[in-house]
Parts: structure tokens; sequence; C-alpha cells
């Protein structure tokens, strides 16, 4: 453990990814992505588990490569963005599990739900500087999470069987901090 004081991130929208997938008539997975992604962390080296992360990503801007899906997606089936116009992530807990490895869990809000998910982080503590001067950190976060456990709960039936819409979904954040 180190003496340091804590260092404050934003999340480089232009640099960060929120991205998804789910599988589509129990066969292939679907993936789709969200931008505009903002928020900060708060990293303390000296007692990780003291650092915090929040994030927040607006739910109109999912993109599936397929603007009929992305339109039900955004509609009351699904994410509801007229009501339920952003996603949240606040982070409760921060532990470092290897070098470069950290858990960090906290509180979920999607589709007006709260729930505590666990993320799995790869990441990097060590700033490098971009060509401007700016100290820059970066983190991949993997968590899987079911979709009805949010109040996501539109599905069809297939005729040979099956659903036509999975439960489980998996989310991954590339994300690319900025001191600051």
């Amino acid at each position: 453990m180190t003496d340091s004081a804590p260092t404050t991130w934003k999340i480089d929208p232009a640099h960060s990814a929120a991205e998804f997938k789910v599988k589509h008539m129990m066969i292939a997975s679907v993936k789709g992505k969200f931008s505009n992604i903002s928020g900060n962390l708060t990293l303390d080296e000296g007692d990780i588990a003291r650092s915090s992360v929040e994030a927040t990503i607006p739910v109109d801007t999912v993109n599936t490569a397929d603007a009929q899906r992305d339109g039900h997606l955004k509609s009351a089936d699904f994410f509801d963005a007229e009501k339920f116009p952003v996603m949240t992530f606040q982070s409760t807990r921060v532990a470092r599990t290897a070098p470069g490895e950290f858990t960090v869990i906290g509180d979920l809000t999607l589709h007006g739900v709260t729930r505590s998910v666990i993320f799995s982080v790869e990441g990097s503590t060590q700033p490098a500087k971009d060509p401007w001067g700016n100290l820059r950190i970066g983190a991949s976060a993997t968590a899987k999470i079911n979709r009805k456990d949010f109040g996501l709960v539109w599905n069809a039936a297939l005729e040979t069987g099956g659903v036509l819409v999975g439960e489980d979904v998996t989310i991954t954040l590339d994300v690319e901090f900025i001191k600051g």
C-alpha cells in the first residue's frame, strides 16, 4: 500500500464503448452498442477499496446496425427510452484481485430498476500521456445480467420451440479516462 491522494478521471466518450451481446432465436448472438458514455472515476492507489466509478449512458443511442431493431429496442417493449432515457452505474465496492485486475460491484439502474452487478475489470492504472499532454488510463469490464431482472421481459415464442430473444445479456465496457 502506498500513500497517495485520490485522483479524479473523466470518461472520454470519443474513446469509450458500451456494448452488449444477447442470443437471437437461441442460435446466434446479436451485438449492439451505446455511445455518449459519461462519468467519473475516483482512483485511490493507496487504498483501492476507496476508489469509485459512476457512469451514465443514454439508451436512445443504442445501435445494432439495424434501424428497425433499434427502434424496437428504444420502444416500451424494451428500454422505453422516452420514460427511462438513461442507464446508470454507481460502484459500491472496488477490489484488486491481481495486478491489473479488479472486481467492481455496483448498482446498475436500467429501465427504472436498480440491481447489483459485478464487473470483472482489466486495466492499467499507470497513466500514459497523449500528444496534447493529457494523462489517460483505460479499462475493459465485463458483466452478465438477466434482462428480465430489469423488467425487460418482451419476447416472442418460436414455431420450432424456444424464444426470439435470450435472457442473458453480456455487457462489455471499454473505457478510456482522462485525468482532470
